[in-house]
């Protein structure tokens, strides 16, 4: 209920002072405008509208806010008032650095003698119109900060705000980010632009806005980042699963994007060997469109992908850390072998064509597909053995680290689903191979048979040989018989403590299930214990646990192993994680209700994924803003 209750009020506060605040900034730009008066009297209704509509709402809630945080430890460290407070400030700063780049932008568009309103962002507006935007947005800005800072010196418990600043910090890096790989773009576009009279060709403004995107966005990218790395003494920061994920998407989105570019430019120098005839003003203008993309997304993959390995050198668990760099490279693979397959069948086509005398109705003729095949496959497969070597290579490996690579569930997912498209691509083209074939015999009109089946034929051999290849690749990571964790589990020993015979068949069973190859053992603590009894860990019931019989606790004191405690349910003992669960199950306790076992595991707030999905919707709708004005200017070609 508490939760649900904080829900409401701080989403209706923070509905209300944006409605304010963007209606203060409506009622100022009205007043202070002459124009507006005289042109739109509905401009100032609507303004005075959402003021007296929002306050009066907003000060109802945030005030109920405050009391209650005031109050209540619990509401002060809530992760809802974090996103609260840090979402405020992000929705009040960067419609500040949104107007400043604006202003910049203009002003520097103006110092050039060109048209303001090929500004790239607020094109039709006056400086006035961003200075007060800026100053209310910072007057609001300034009030939470000030609240938030206080919030920060009253809280014992400090964990979900912890999150939720890093969580805004990698926004603000993202946000950065994204405004100087696009300057960086705009720059390269109008490096490779040369002088025309010709309208609609790109003019000095390109670089006049990469120039105010630079400006705005370098610092900003620079200072959060920087504020994120000096983080990383600290060890919460160094094992952030945000942080790895902000790593990943951003080495990813650089790789993918930077090949695609690079397949682009190959595309088109393939284009102009194979006598494309243009002439090279225009070449050399055509190639700027995926060199300026693949330029600054090149930078961005080595340089966080740099990162990103050093990222996996902070987790000190050998088995985990070599999981997280399996992940990278199995999503290469993945990407490098679609790329590959793609490329193949298409070249194959064109030689197909190119054999059977086929005409090409388009003015390139057979250029255009042949390059397109060829600079798919040129990208598609380096990418694919790059990744694809080095992990089949340690899944062959004998050591620990081979049996873990061939039991990992993110290789046989791979596996699979290259299996799974494989079958599903050769169904297709056998299918597609054999109706034409069929539909031909029975007298079917069938034009450019001999075309479709050869297609077909190759399509389906592609797809079997990919099959085959992978498959075998499962097979022998079925079939390795150097099974050192096997070996290992042979090893070690455990014994199970029971006094009712329950107990220790259940345990028996749940080993058979989970664990097979432990070796494990049942003792009955009413019986002697048996002479030379060791282990490596033992397994001992919650009643057991609290209050051993004198032979097993002699026993006890001298065991130096590990020590597995499964929680008893009759013995009326739980075991907790922490003082708030045990202030959590007292609670319930005195108002009657039941306790159940508690799971072993560290929870997260589920605010906390709520803030993670926002904020990875956030930035991947950043990264798609960039990817799509990047890709525009490749599109020219």
């Amino acid at each position: 209920m508490k939760t649900i209750r904080r829900l409401y009020f701080y989403a209706v506060a923070f509905i209300s002072i944006e409605v304010v605040l963007w209606g203060m900034i409506g009622l100022l730009r009205s007043i202070f405008s002459a124009e507006e008066i005289i042109n739109s009297a509905s401009a100032l209704a609507q303004a005075l509208s959402l003021i007296f509509v929002g306050v009066p709402i907003f000060l109802i809630h945030w005030t109920w806010a405050q009391r209650t945080s005031a109050k209540d430890e619990e509401e002060r460290s809530a992760g809802i008032r974090a996103v609260f407070l840090y979402g405020i400030l992000l929705g009040t700063l960067i419609p500040v650095v949104q107007n400043l780049l604006a202003l910049i932008d203009r002003a520097f568009l103006a110092a050039t003698n060109l048209y303001t309103y090929r500004a790239i962002v607020g094109g039709t507006q006056s400086w006035l119109d961003n200075l007060i935007a800026i100053v209310i947005n910072l007057l609001i800005a300034a009030y939470f900060w000030n609240v938030l800072r206080e919030n920060w010196r009253a809280l014992t418990e400090t964990e979900s705000f912890v999150e939720v600043r890093r969580l805004y910090r990698f926004v603000w890096m993202l946000y950065g980010l994204m405004m100087t790989v696009y300057g960086a773009q705009q720059a390269l576009t109008y490096a490779f632009t040369l002088p025309s009279n010709v309208l609609g060709q790109i003019g000095r403004e390109v670089a006049v806005n990469a120039t105010a995107l630079l400006a705005i966005g370098t610092p900003i990218w620079v200072f959060s980042w920087r504020i994120l790395q000096d983080r990383l003494a600290d060890p919460d920061e160094k094992e952030s699963y945000l942080r790895l994920g902000i790593l990943y998407l951003l080495t990813l989105g650089g790789v993918i994007v930077s090949l695609t570019a690079g397949g682009n430019l190959i595309y088109l120098i393939l284009m102009q060997l194979f006598g494309a005839g243009k002439p090279w003003t225009d070449f050399f203008q055509e190639i700027g469109g995926p060199v300026s993309v693949g330029v600054p997304f090149g930078v961005l993959w080595a340089y966080f992908g740099k990162w990103l390995e050093r990222q996996f050198a902070f987790d000190e668990n050998a088995p985990r850390r070599a999981g997280k760099q399996r992940l990278l490279s199995y999503i290469l693979s993945l990407l490098g072998i679609a790329a590959t397959v793609f490329g193949l069948i298409s070249l194959f086509s064109v030689v197909i064509d190119l054999a059977l005398g086929v005409t090409y109705l388009s003015e390139s003729g057979f250029r255009e597909p042949l390059s397109g095949a060829l600079a798919t496959l040129v990208v598609g497969l380096p990418l694919w053995l790059t990744a694809w070597t080095p992990a089949q290579a340690q899944a062959m490996e004998t050591t620990d680290s081979g049996e873990h690579a061939r039991r990992s569930v993110i290789r046989k997912s791979y596996l699979y689903l290259v299996l799974f498209a494989s079958v599903i691509g050769g169904m297709v083209s056998a299918g597609t191979l054999v109706f034409n074939l069929i539909n031909a015999a029975l007298g079917g009109d069938v034009a450019n048979l001999a075309k479709i089946a050869l297609n077909s034929l190759v399509s389906l051999i592609v797809f079997v040989v990919l099959l085959f290849y992978h498959l075998s690749a499962l097979r022998r990571d079925g079939a390795a018989r150097a099974d050192v964790l096997a070996e290992k589990q042979a090893q070690f020993r455990v014994l199970v403590f029971d006094r009712d015979g329950k107990f220790g068949e259940a345990v028996k069973s749940a080993f058979a299930r989970r664990a097979p190859g432990l070796p494990v053992t049942v003792v009955n603590v009413h019986e002697n214990m048996p002479d030379g009894a060791k282990a490596d860990a033992i397994v001992l019931p919650g009643t057991l646990a609290v209050n051993p019989p004198e032979n097993l606790k002699a026993w006890l004191g001298s065991f130096g192993g590990n020590r597995l405690i499964v929680q008893d349910e009759a013995a009326g003992v739980f075991w907790m994680n922490d003082f708030v669960q045990a202030a959590d199950s007292a609670k319930a306790l005195a108002e009657g209700q039941d306790i159940r076992p508690q799971s072993s595991k560290r929870t997260t707030s589920v605010w906390m994924y709520v803030a993670y999905v926002f904020a990875a919707l956030f930035a991947c709708q950043l990264l798609l803003a960039l990817l799509m004005l990047g890709i525009s200017a490749v599109m020219r070609f």
